[in-house]
């Protein structure tokens, strides 16, 4: 007896219907959304309160005001259908602040929260000096690395995440009287 191929319309009976792939991709996503990423909060001195003003050639510190899994990561999440599974893993690896003066600062981590007992000295890895005064809109650009992999697929997807904030920069001056 031999075997004969044959293509049917309909499978025939007793056999089990094909079942297709997710795609990879898709799940990877969904793996994505159920991590909750976000923009960071930022930390600036000076503040961007009512009477906060920093001054001209002094440094302005920038820093992370809320470093965690959701606004630094790392993170890692997975997504499931059909039995096959994604996982994705993401973090930030730059920073990116937008100073409004036409310059901007990259830092590769979270900064450093400054302190009043630092007096005028400059950040240690996340600062600014302005040279004129004004009201400044800065921004912090957050950019993520997300690895995904699963169903024999990988890849790398680049997210960026935007907040901003206003500060006021003023200059000093010294009033000579004479007397007399």
């Amino acid at each position: 007896m031999r075997n004969r191929i044959f293509w049917s319309a309909t499978p025939p009976d007793g056999s089990e219907a094909v079942t297709r792939l997710p795609n990879a991709r898709t799940l990877a996503d969904q793996a994505i959304a159920l991590m909750k990423l976000r923009a960071p909060k930022l930390g600036i001195a000076p503040k961007d309160a009512p009477g906060s003003v920093g001054l001209v050639g002094l440094p302005v510190w920038m820093w992370v005001e809320d470093a965690g899994k959701h606004t630094m990561g790392p993170v890692t999440a997975s997504a499931s259908s059909g039995g096959h599974t994604v996982t994705a893993n993401a973090k930030v690896t730059k920073l990116t602040w937008d100073m409004d003066d036409g310059t901007t600062v990259t830092c590769t981590g979270k900064g450093t929260k400054y302190d009043t007992s630092f007096g005028v000295t400059e950040s240690p890895d996340c600062g600014h000096m302005y040279d004129a005064m004004g009201e400044y809109d800065v921004s912090v650009t957050a950019t993520w690395s997300i690895a995904w992999s699963g169903l024999g697929q990988s890849g790398t997807i680049p997210m960026e995440l935007e907040r901003s904030t206003t500060i006021r920069i003023g200059e000093a001056q010294a009033v000579v009287t004479s007397t007399g």
